[in-house]
């Protein structure tokens, strides 16, 4: 049985958020603490930086802010929100039904969707004779490391193909220059990772082939954001409008996302690469983010179209796949009822505001 650490089905850039206050005399204000699960800061989180520009001033309007804490991988999330450590966190799917599932008083709830579509990626070398999901069954994948989701997020779809956990060996690799090395040195067959990561590789001078994910775990979202019940009332202010400036940020990275990455680096500058000038450095960001700002809108076919909502169909996906993947026919009666896992109940106020004028701002933007 695959346990829960190795449980994932999407990775993000977030692991976890946690919450404290302004220093005593301040302003009234909230930060939030992100946790990055890339362990890097640069411009692929414009979606979530450039609202805090000066020239924007979304997080600041809503009387909050938020500052990165770097971390290795997603796995820790979960347990950091859990133990109370953390007030908010990304929630991979399958590594949190299981854990609801054997603790029903854990206390996390899912409150906005940040990922709406699937930014999972698996690769190969463009010469490279596997052409589908089943082409690795038995094969070696690599994965970022032991904690990532890459290793579920293969097990899910052969189970969904019939093959089981298709016997794949999984082996870490790192990212960037150091998976893609791997993947032309043929020590692995194939990189199992997420979208602004598989960029990384390409970045650094690897090129890839993406294989098609499964037609079901295909349609699946990536990533929302939980939080622990307990704290969600007394908060309840403040994580509105943090949302409601996240999602205008996202509105304006996707509209004009070469402005997104100018004011990223305005605020980061260590994070600007230091060896390009401005228009190669811009390029390959823009290169990163291509896939990225795409999976975090929602798909047009979409009923519900508001930014950051969850729906009780695709939870009910993620339970029947947990039960599959982890070969536990008994979870979705340990879980109960579906609607327990997730709340729409900041979403109407997330969403109050007029979106077509914040894109019209993203468009007239420029730092």
């Amino acid at each position: 049985m695959i346990t829960r650490r190795e449980f994932g089905f999407g990775a993000a850039a977030l692991a976890t958020i946690g919450l404290r206050g302004s220093p005593a005399g301040a302003q009234a204000k909230m930060v939030f603490q992100l946790a990055n699960a890339s362990g890097v800061t640069d411009a692929s989180q414009c979606f979530i930086t450039v609202g805090r520009h000066p020239k924007l001033g979304y997080y600041q309007a809503e009387g909050v802010d938020f500052e990165y804490v770097n971390m290795s991988n997603v796995s820790q999330a979960l347990q950091s929100i859990a133990t109370g450590e953390s007030f908010l966190g990304a929630l991979i799917p399958g590594m949190y039904l299981p854990v609801v599932a054997k603790n029903p008083a854990i206390g996390i709830v899912s409150v906005y969707t940040w990922l709406p579509r699937n930014a999972n990626t698996v690769a190969v070398k463009p010469d490279s004779p596997f052409k589908t999901m089943a082409d690795l069954k038995g094969k070696r994948i690599g994965i970022r490391n032991q904690g990532d989701s890459g290793r579920v997020v293969v097990k899910t779809m052969f189970n969904e193909l019939g093959l089981g956990d298709g016997g794949a060996a999984f082996i870490a690799i790192g990212d960037a220059g150091p998976a893609g090395t791997a993947l032309y040195a043929d020590r692995v067959d194939a990189i199992a990772s997420y979208d602004t990561a598989a960029a990384r590789v390409e970045m650094a001078g690897f090129k890839l082939r993406y294989l098609p994910l499964t037609p079901v775990y295909g349609q699946q979202q990536s990533a929302s954001i939980g939080a622990n019940r307990k704290l969600l009332a007394s908060r309840r202010n403040e994580l509105v409008g943090f949302f409601r400036a996240m999602a205008k940020s996202t509105l304006t990275a996707h509209a004009n996302p070469t402005q997104a990455i100018h004011a990223h680096w305005a605020q980061y500058p260590e994070s600007r690469p230091k060896s390009k000038d401005e228009t190669e450095a811009v390029s390959e960001m823009l290169f990163l983010l291509k896939r990225r700002l795409d999976n975090m809108m929602r798909d047009p076919a979409d009923k519900d179209q508001r930014m950051g909502a969850s729906n009780l169909d695709a939870w009910k996906g993620f339970i029947d796949m947990a039960r599959q993947v982890s070969n536990d026919p008994d979870l979705a009666t340990r879980l109960g009822d579906p609607n327990r896992l997730f709340t729409n109940e900041l979403i109407d106020e997330v969403n109050d505001f007029d979106k077509a004028a914040i894109v019209k701002r993203a468009m007239e933007f420029a730092v």
